[in-house]
């Protein structure tokens, strides 16, 4: 399905009078829409520990589907790689691991040496992949952020805020959905294969909220002393997919069920509206000079508005369709578009689409056309 993603910034930088999280900064985002649901100082710069390999995991992602990456690809660990401290999968240098293996170890066992091993194959150095890590940063709009790493260890110019960290998460979990695979496994394993034989490794998730919290999909915790407790928390209810972020929470237990209340919080006082399917038939446009009269109408896309429980349930709408066009007439050209509305606000448009492709009438076709109308007379 495609969705058409309208962007929602109107409650960013708001404390919900109702609402609010013991912890110095957090947000809360609808995932498909990225509107805003609560915010409390969240583009405040702090450092994000390992939630900075929600960035190195969407690089990663996004050079296999551009082709640069083979999952079953060997990647060779470097020294530095190896050498890498904190949570880690112990990589020796010289070993050889797949970039699916590598993967997984980042999003499920935050492993410091994977990260940065995949960070050196597809930047050609961690320095290099620093780079497109902060040029994919811009790209996202994440404005407040500058990273000096690829696996979040604390350095004095490597920040972000929760709202970017929103912003990443979004990205990972929208455009590449698979992540969750990982992201919700509890357990898993690699295999060492170096010079002193084979020997099985245990991946264990760091993120306790997918075996604590109902509809958890992910995503990422990181904590170091300077970072404290951090977590970006994703989860689905009722079609509803939201991405919680908690930052410097005092110690692991409070993270996550400051998590848990944040993501309760959405739940409990949201839904999410949706518009037509992608296909569905809006109307009918007139064809000039065509072998078929008309053409039907198509959404292109779909619009997902998240709101208040109390505001409402019907999205309204206004269709701008042209009342003809010349033949020939395209598959998929524009033919308009639907203009939806809450509360009176626009919020959100979709393209509509020519169903089919409508040819040029030869003489022949026209021919046709006025003999069927003389006889229907």
């Amino acid at each position: 399905m495609h969705f058409i993603y309208i962007e929602f910034t109107a409650l960013k930088g708001l404390r919900s009078a109702q609402y609010s999280v013991d912890c110095p900064s957090a947000v809360l985002i609808e995932q498909k829409s990225g509107k805003v649901l609560f915010s409390q100082n969240s583009d405040e710069k702090r450092p994000p520990a390992s939630v900075t390999k929600v960035m190195t995991l969407l690089l990663i992602y996004e050079a296999v589907e551009e082709g640069k990456l083979r999952w079953e690809e060997e990647v060779t660990v470097s020294e530095h790689a190896a050498g890498m401290g904190g949570s880690q999968i112990f990589l020796e240098s010289g070993e050889k691991q797949t970039v699916k293996d590598l993967t997984k170890s980042v999003a499920i066992a935050s492993a410091n040496d994977a990260a940065v091993a995949m960070a050196e194959r597809i930047g050609g150095s961690e320095s290099g992949f620093v780079t497109l890590m902060n040029e994919k940063a811009k790209e996202l709009g994440m404005n407040n952020t500058n990273f000096e790493n690829a696996c979040g260890l604390d350095s004095d110019n490597h920040y972000t805020t929760a709202y970017d960290i929103a912003l990443m998460s979004r990205e990972l979990l929208n455009k590449y959905p698979k992540i969750k695979n990982y992201a919700t496994t509890w357990q898993d394993t690699i295999t060492h294969t170096t010079a002193k034989g084979q020997t099985e490794f245990g991946l264990t998730n760091t993120n306790k909220l997918i075996k604590q919290y109902s509809g958890a999909t992910g995503l990422k915790t990181g904590s170091t002393s300077k970072a404290l407790y951090c977590l970006s928390g994703s989860a689905e209810r009722d079609g509803m997919e939201l991405i919680g972020v908690i930052v410097a929470a005092p110690d692991p237990k409070a993270r996550f069920k400051k998590m848990a209340g944040l993501l309760d919080y959405g739940f409990g006082s949201f839904t999410v509206l949706k518009s037509e399917e992608p296909g569905t038939r809006v109307g009918e446009v007139s064809v000039y000079k065509g072998k078929s009269s008309e053409v039907s109408g198509v959404v292109s896309g779909q619009i997902s508005v998240p709101v208040k429980k109390d505001e409402g349930n019907k999205l309204e709408y206004k269709l701008e369709m042209t009342e003809s066009v010349n033949a020939p007439v395209e598959a998929g050209a524009k033919l308009g578009e639907m203009v939806y509305y809450f509360g009176g606000e626009e919020v959100g448009r979709v393209d509509i689409m020519a169903e089919e492709g409508v040819e040029k009438a030869g003489i022949f076709d026209t021919a046709e056309k006025i003999l069927n109308m003389w006889f229907s007379n």
